[in-house]
């Protein structure tokens, strides 16, 4: 098992919380950002905010620069370049010191006037608290719908218990923190790993809200690759599938096979048509191409898995300068 980086490990001073922010050209929402997450955390002594560049192409890095140096409970880890938001998400686990880590996005979809609650059940005894999605304002149809479809096959495809209708958008303790920097694996689907390390878990409902500034960054493509991932990564449902299919299709070739036997010893044998013929070599062909390109998919992840490249490389890292109280 490959560990996360020593150079990543704890400071000799710990804030009680630490809200992980991934960015990627965000520059035109991060000030509202902080402002509004400032606000929230408003009774909270000794926290830290540690805002993650993931290459961004705008102003965000010269954003989170300013907010630095306004706010010393601000942190900055600026990627060598663009590893994507899952990665992101990672780096910031690593650099997160608090006693229990909020993940978060920086769009204001996900409220940061909603932590206080997920931070009053930690203090209850939960480990994990996630926030559950009850709507999704600013979300198309289409969007809301192949997430609900999504989640409800991920519960239905493995032994993971994938959380419906929630994000990234979650508090967890220390422990579960440090259980995720163990999984080092390339092919990371967040969602999933935190759902994988269990812990006494429980939830909080708010309502999704509409960006803040700019356009998302998860276009169809991407949401269907993530999607990929996370199935991928988390069950071998897909493989089982090919052998269904192919026992399927075994047997009717099987029936197929005593049909024409019979038919010819009745009425004999007259030529087959051309196009019944094609239908069936392009059927079987397309079947046996779909199921190699799953196995492909997974054999492609052993590959990437083999070469034991680190996660991400950090260009520049600022730690928070929370002040803390004796």
């Amino acid at each position: 098992m490959r560990d996360a980086p020593s150079a990543l490990s704890r400071r000799s001073w710990q804030p009680a919380i630490s809200v992980v922010v991934p960015a990627h050209d965000e520059a035109a929402g991060l000030p509202l950002f902080h402002q509004r997450l400032t606000g929230a955390l408003n009774g909270i002594d000794n926290w830290e905010v540690v805002y993650i560049d993931d290459g961004s192409t705008d102003a965000t890095l010269a954003a989170i620069e300013s907010l630095r140096r306004i706010d010393d409970r601000v942190a900055l880890v600026c990627l060598s370049r663009n590893f994507g938001k899952e990665v992101a998400i990672t780096a910031g686990l690593d650099h997160a010191a608090g006693d229990a880590v909020v993940v978060i996005d920086a769009d204001l979809q996900d409220p940061p006037e909603v932590i206080p609650e997920l931070i009053a059940q930690w203090r209850a005894g939960f480990d994990m608290v996630y926030a559950k999605r009850r709507g999704r304002a600013g979300d198309s149809w289409l969007k809301r719908g192949t997430a609900h479809g999504f989640y409800r096959l991920m519960q239905r495809m493995g032994d993971l218990k994938l959380p419906e209708d929630t994000g990234d958008f979650r508090l967890m303790s220390r422990r579960v923190v440090d259980a995720v920097r163990q999984l080092r694996e390339q092919h990371r689907f967040m969602k999933g790993l935190f759902a994988w390390v269990g812990y006494p878990t429980t939830y909080v409902t708010y309502d999704r809200q509409p960006r803040c500034a700019g356009v998302s960054k998860w276009s169809y493509w991407k949401l269907w690759n993530l999607a990929l991932e996370g199935i991928t990564s988390f069950t071998v449902m897909p493989l089982k599938l090919a052998t269904y299919v192919g026992l399927g299709v075994a047997l009717l070739s099987v029936i197929y096979a005593a049909q024409v036997i019979v038919k010819t010893l009745i009425i004999g044998n007259p030529v087959a048509g051309y196009p019944s013929l094609m239908t069936v070599v392009l059927f079987l062909g397309g079947i046996q191409l779909m199921f190699l390109g799953v196995i492909g998919e997974y054999l492609g992840r052993v590959f990437n898995e083999t070469k034991q490249r680190p996660l991400y490389l950090v260009e520049r890292y600022i730690p928070s300068a929370v002040k803390v109280s004796v």
